[in-house]
C-alpha cells in the first residue's frame, strides 16, 4: 500500500465537519421529539429527550461492560511465545 495516499479523514477539516455534522443531526433529532407525538406504552417513555438520555446510559455500560469483559479474559502479552 502506498504510503503517499490520503484518505478523507485525513483532513482535519474534514474531522471538524464530521463532528459538526453529527451534532446538528443530534440537535434536530432531540427537537424532533418536540413535534412527533408517539403512542407509548408507559408515561415515561413520552418524556422529552427520554431515548437520548436512554442510548447514552445503554451505550455508556455497554463501555463499562467491555472494561471488565476485558480484564476477564485477557492473556498476557507473550502468551502465545510461551
Amino acid at each position: 500500500m502506498p504510503e503517499d495516499k490520503k484518505y478523507w479523514l485525513d483532513n482535519p477539516g474534514n474531522v471538524s465537519r464530521l463532528y459538526r455534522g453529527l451534532w446538528v443531526v443530534g440537535i434536530l433529532l432531540v427537537l424532533a421529539d418536540l413535534v412527533v407525538h408517539r403512542h407509548e406504552d408507559f408515561d415515561f417513555a413520552g418524556w422529552f429527550g427520554f431515548y437520548g438520555v436512554y442510548g447514552f446510559i445503554a451505550i455508556v455500560g455497554l463501555v463499562f461492560a467491555a472494561v471488565a469483559l476485558r480484564r476477564a479474559v485477557k492473556r498476557p502479552e507473550d502468551y502465545y511465545e510461551r
